[in-house]
């Protein structure tokens, strides 16, 4: 254990072909704003599809539209929210489709199309039919609004950034509003004005304009790495951070404020929000959550799918033994690694009998059965769009049982007793932050630390939520109370003649 830095909310300070599409679902929830108070009913995956599935906007209140991944290519997907039912509106086997809208006072849609042969235009799509045709002529489009039925608001790909054009339809004029600018466009309500990210300064700013005469104004700064935001009916402005809701109201309030936080095992990244036309639903798109992606990966093993198996990592993976002893890098070497992974020749099964997850990583106690022999041993995951890193901590002979001297270290730790605390450790004792950062080294330098952190924390408290041992090893989930704040973390602790030799801290 150690002094934690606990981080509040209010502390939180592409284009298409440029970047590898990651594994994601689009979400929709019934949404109540009130008071200041964001409700959220069920959260219902409308995707439910192994790829990339982004970029939703409501047609109507009951017709939500998004990019979804079949066949290889990226078509226009339709879900009906009475029905509970999913269509198709675009087959385009040259091209892939993205960013879909509902055009005003049609039955029609336009999207970004993006051919195998690099054009990227954007086009209009008939509702029923699928029948499409270009809309601009000559422009990259990235990202777009509507106006009104013949104004369009377009992010335009120019070099290496984007620049926001306005357009009209009805006598072919386009100019440029402004030089560099972010992805996200959106009508403000109850107004003429549209809202925008500037990005001229380095800085991602939430700006209005409006198209015709040319007015702009600042409306905040972006608090989060994510750029996309939304507006409620009530003319809040919602983005997100992580699992996190945050809004920002331009008459109310001074800075960001967090709404909402969802499980993080059912939303970790919140990257794309949309709000229905009546404002009572709210559609957004998240990765898969770190333990899901984890999971999927130990039944691709067990099924002996040695594709599906292996696209559950990222191309460059790192596979180690605990702490940092890399075994190989990257898909090649996985797959002659796993070569006999097939649903034949299968010699092992994998069952995770515990399993941790910490923000970013996944820690699974696995339990592999085969070869008439059963072993235990402990996988650590390193999650961004895909598994990053795995590292394994194998099943060691028999020895003293490690969790006697961690849970008299914690007993020590919860009364604040630093001469009791540091008795359980080893003389040469260290701590690491994951995977081998050295932090801390022997018990004069735990003392200073420690003994700061005992007197600060009146309310000190340490309560396991989670433990794996495997071999002369004690990992532990800990929930931590200090000074009114609760948050968790994972120390895996490791003893050698019965004192803690060495601790990481995963974070």
């Amino acid at each position: 254990m150690r002094n934690y830095l606990f981080l509040s909310i209010a502390g939180l300070l592409c284009i298409f072909n440029s970047v590898a599409q990651q594994n994601t679902e689009v979400y929709v929830a019934d949404l109540n704003f009130a008071n200041d108070t964001l409700e959220l009913g069920k959260l219902l995956n409308i995707s439910n599809n192994d790829g990339y599935d982004n970029q939703p906007s409501f047609f109507d209140d009951e017709n939500i539209l998004f990019s979804s991944t079949r066949n290889g290519q990226t078509d226009i997907a339709r879900y009906n929210i009475q029905t509970e039912s999913s269509s198709w509106i675009s087959d385009t086997p040259n091209g892939s489709e993205y960013s879909p809208l509902k055009i005003p006072g049609k039955a029609a849609i336009s999207a970004i199309r993006l051919d195998k042969d690099g054009l990227q235009r954007l086009y209009q799509y008939d509702f029923n039919t699928g029948q499409s045709e270009e809309l601009l002529q000559g422009l990259k489009v990235g990202y777009h609004v509507w106006y009104n039925d013949h104004i369009l608001v377009c992010t335009v790909l120019i070099e290496n950034r984007m620049d926001l054009v306005v357009a009209n339809l009805n006598d072919n004029s386009r100019y440029t509003f402004q030089k560099n600018v972010g992805r996200s466009l959106h009508k403000i309500p109850d107004s003429e004005l549209l809202s925008f990210v500037s990005k001229e300064n380095d800085t991602a700013i939430v700006r209005s304009m409006h198209p015709i005469s040319g007015t702009t104004e600042n409306i905040v700064t972006l608090l989060t790495k994510s750029e996309d935001v939304t507006w409620t009916q009530g003319g809040t402005l919602l983005s997100a951070y992580e699992n996190f809701l945050i809004g920002y109201h331009p008459k109310k309030d001074n800075s960001w404020k967090p709404l909402y936080k969802f499980d993080p095992k059912q939303i970790s990244s919140i990257s794309r929000l949309a709000i229905g036309p009546n404002g009572k639903r709210i559609a957004l798109v998240s990765s898969d959550s770190p333990d899901k992606l984890v999971q999927k990966q130990v039944e691709a093993y067990n099924a002996g799918n040695l594709d599906a198996f292996v696209n559950c990592y990222s191309e460059n993976v790192v596979v180690s033994n605990f702490p940092s002893d890399t075994l190989y890098v990257g898909h090649e070497k996985m797959r002659k690694n796993y070569s006999n992974l097939s649903p034949e020749n299968k010699l092992y099964n994998v069952e995770v009998v515990n399993r941790i997850v910490i923000d970013d990583h996944v820690i699974d106690h696995e339990k592999v059965t085969g070869r008439g022999k059963t072993t235990m041993q402990v996988a650590i995951y390193e999650v961004g769009n895909t598994i990053l890193n795995m590292t394994f901590i194998f099943e060691e002979a028999d020895g003293p049982n490690p969790e006697t001297v961690v849970q008299k270290q914690l007993e020590a730790y919860n009364s604040r007793d630093i001469d009791a605390f540091l008795a359980t450790y080893s003389k040469d004792a260290r701590l690491y932050g994951y995977p081998h950062t050295l932090e801390t080294a022997g018990p004069e330098a735990m003392r200073t630390g420690y003994s700061a952190f005992f007197k600060s924390s009146p309310d000190l408290h340490c309560e396991i939520k989670n433990r794996i041992v495997i071999g002369n090893k004690v990992i532990d989930e800990e929930e931590i109370t200090s000074n009114g704040n609760t948050f968790n973390a994972v120390a895996i602790y490791e003893i050698e003649n019965e004192k803690i030799m060495k601790v990481t801290f995963v974070r």
